[in-house]
Formats: C-alpha cells, structure tokens, sequence
C-alpha cells in the first residue's frame, strides 16, 4: 500500500470511526441483550459517522474466539458471567481500520481480560519500523503468561492492505522462530488472544461470515444477480447474508446460491473458530501504521 497523505488521512479517519464504534460496543454488552441488534447496532453506527464496515461485527462469546457475526432472524443473546468479544472493522474508502476489545460479564474473568489489553499495549510500546514479527510475538506471549494464561497460537496479527484484511503477512502471538519478518512500511493489526485453554483454536462447521473471489467466466441467472449485488458493494471484502435479505425464504435462497457460487470456487469461507478445550478466550487489537520514520496507531 502506498501511504501517501491521502491514505494516511483516510486511515486516521477509519480508524477513528472504529474507535468510538468499540466504545459503543462496550455499553451495549449486557446479559440478555440480542447479539444481532448489538451487531446491526454497531454497524449501522460505523455508516452515520462516514465509514463502511470493512467485514461484519463479530461477536465471540466466551470459548468462540472469532468469524462469528449473527445470522438473519438470529435468537442468541449474551449470557449471564460471559467474556463478550468485538471485533470491529473500518474502512473509509478502502483503507482499513481493524480493532477489538474484550468485555467481561464476571469478576473471575477479569484476569483473563487484563492479560490480553497489557499484552496489546506493551507490544505497541515496542513497535518500531523495521522490527521482527518475532519481537511483537515475544512480548504478547511473555505478558499472557505472567497472568497464568496462554495466547492462542494459531491465530495472529495481520497485515492490512487497501480493501484487503488480511494481506499476507503474519505478527505471531508467541515465540514464532519462523517469524523472522520485518514489518516493513505498512498497516497492521496487533491483535493478541489469551485462554484458560489450551492455546489452539479448531474451525467448527458453522459459517457466517462470507468473501467472494473475482469471477471469470458465465453464472446463471440467480447467481448472477446475488454475486453482482455483493461484488459492487464489497469487492472482496468479507460480508453476513443478513445484510441482503428481508426473510427466511430469501435467506434460504440465498444460502444455496453461496453454495452455487462455492462449487465454481468464487466464495471464501470464513469458519467460526473455538478454542480446542471450549476455554474462555479474550482478545484486544489495534491498527498501526508504520512510516519510515514512525509508528501511528490509528484505533486508540
């Protein structure tokens, strides 16, 4: 990505939207409260203050560690003595913002969730431009540990690109020895997951949470129409089905026809992720942009 002053401005810009939309998010978990108005709620508050959701608010409670957003007509609420996660992403014309907190429902989960928000702050009070992945691993998984807990190994920091989440590069959340990378000029999310688990998290069958891949060649007519109407809106930026239907028969409809488009290999995927022993999981992130010169985190 080149980060000229325009995109750094529309960066800044993301991910001041995705600040106040976790601030949000943070009054809105309460015991009992319906997941898909939490989520419909921060989403629609992200396009009143001038951004697009770069993917759909996930919501992982307690062991679900991530890709959960709610499904159309969803009936999940928040549990009493839950660990809530929101996961949150901006983009203003592209450019990425990507940031999420923890919110606990339980004083004996209160360690847990301090263990990831210290491990986050002290792996940007490291980061400087040219540093090792390895680097921001070691102190992510040095801070979790010192709690009594471990980071979730299997699950990582990012790079960003424009319109793109996840852009190839990895910032591990422990020792990684191969993680011998330099975070080079560039936007990236720190992003660290702690567990009274195992540390390892498994994709269940369950999906929610979509992308397409750029087409070639002819679909049919309904495939058409439903890749056609996501594609001009979200390029190959993720999306929820619940943002394009208006019943269950639709939602049906719909859902074959993603299965249509699988068959031709023009639709990711994206598993809801547990942890292996179905332990409680906490996660805290923020966007960084890295200059030659400096290092600015968008999202605080």
């Amino acid at each position: 990505m080149m980060l000229n002053e325009e995109a750094v401005k529309k960066l800044i810009q993301a991910g001041h939207i995705a600040k106040r939309a976790v601030e949000l998010a943070s009054k809105l978990v309460k015991p009992g409260k319906s997941v898909s108005e939490i989520a419909t709620t921060i989403e629609n508050y992200i396009r009143e203050l001038g951004g697009v959701p770069a993917f759909p608010v996930n919501i992982g409670i307690n062991a679900i560690a991530a890709h959960y957003t709610p499904v159309y007509n969803d009936t999940l609420v928040i549990p009493d003595q839950s660990v809530v996660k929101i996961d949150v992403g901006v983009h203003v014309d592209g450019y990425i913002a990507d940031t999420a907190i923890t919110v606990v429902l339980s004083p004996a989960f209160e360690g847990l969730v301090e263990a990831v928000q210290k491990a986050l702050e002290k792996a940007l009070e490291i980061i400087y431009p040219s540093i090792r992945a390895i680097e921001v691993g070691r102190v992510i998984e040095a801070t979790i540990r010192s709690y009594g807990f471990k980071p979730i190994k299997n699950l990582s920091g990012h790079g960003i690109d424009r319109y793109i989440i996840h852009s190839g590069v990895t910032i591990p959340n422990y020792v990684d020895i191969l993680a011998r990378h330099r975070l080079a000029t560039g936007v990236y999310a720190i992003e660290p997951f702690a567990t009274t688990g195992i540390g390892l998290v498994r994709e269940l069958d369950l999906v929610t949470i979509y992308a397409l891949k750029q087409a070639r060649g002819v679909l049919n007519n309904s495939a058409k129409r439903l890749y056609e109407r996501i594609y001009k809106e979200r390029l190959t930026l993720p999306f929820t089905l619940r943002w394009y239907v208006t019943s269950s028969e639709e939602y049906e409809e719909c859902l074959k026809t993603l299965e249509l488009l699988d068959q031709r290999r023009l639709l990711v995927k994206y598993p809801v992720l547990v942890e292996k022993s179905n332990a409680h999981v906490s996660q805290f992130e923020h966007t960084v942009v890295i200059t030659d010169k400096d290092v600015v985190v968008t999202t605080l």
